[in-house]
């Protein structure tokens, strides 16, 4: 069972993953032109594109696509219980456990496009779509970060400062909540 488990948490947290991705290039205002922009929308689409008709946005904060980025971790939680129990009882703890869940995509997505920037930055030296995205992305969080921690030798520190400060969270996360938030 835990290769199904694995399976089955691995596609709904990539599909999690694109879908909170959305939001944050709305967040963003990047080039929607951009191929790797292109890939995000038309992977959410299908099922965003009817919600947004139904669910308003308030500002630009798209609450169709948060919403259902919170629905589907909350199903991935049934899913993998269904999955070990073969029976489901239905509580208000999956509702928590979902949103918790949604919290730590998004300091795991947050991670890996930390780390896609810093390697493509050594590869592509800005020749990338998909650095240009990266960029507009994370530009946001770097920048106050590089305001206190200026370039040393040229080399720029702020992505190592910025993974620290997630790992540190990760850990008061866990400390606060205890186990079950690094099993999520």
């Amino acid at each position: 069972m835990n290769s199904l488990n694995f399976l089955v948490s691995t596609v709904f947290d990539l599909y999690i993953m694109v879908v909170i991705l959305r939001v944050w290039l709305q967040m963003a205002r990047a080039d929607f032109y951009n191929p790797f922009s292109q890939f995000v929308v038309k992977a959410t689409q299908p099922i965003v594109g009817p919600l947004r008709r139904v669910i308003p946005s308030i500002g630009n904060i798209d609450l169709a696509t948060i919403l259902f980025a919170y629905v589907l971790s909350v199903l991935k939680f049934i899913t993998l219980i269904l999955i070990s129990n073969g029976q489901l009882v239905f509580d208000m703890t999956f509702l928590i456990w979902g949103g918790l869940s949604l919290l730590k995509a998004i300091g795991g997505l947050l991670f890996w496009i930390l780390l896609m920037r810093a390697i493509l930055s050594w590869v592509s030296q800005g020749r990338s779509p998909v650095e240009f995205v990266m960029v507009q992305l994370t530009e946001p969080l770097l920048a106050p970060i590089r305001k206190i921690l200026p370039a040393m030798g040229g080399f720029d520190l702020s992505v190592l400062v910025l993974f620290l400060i997630l790992q540190f969270a990760n850990f008061l996360i866990g400390d606060l909540i205890g186990p079950i938030w690094f099993q999520l």
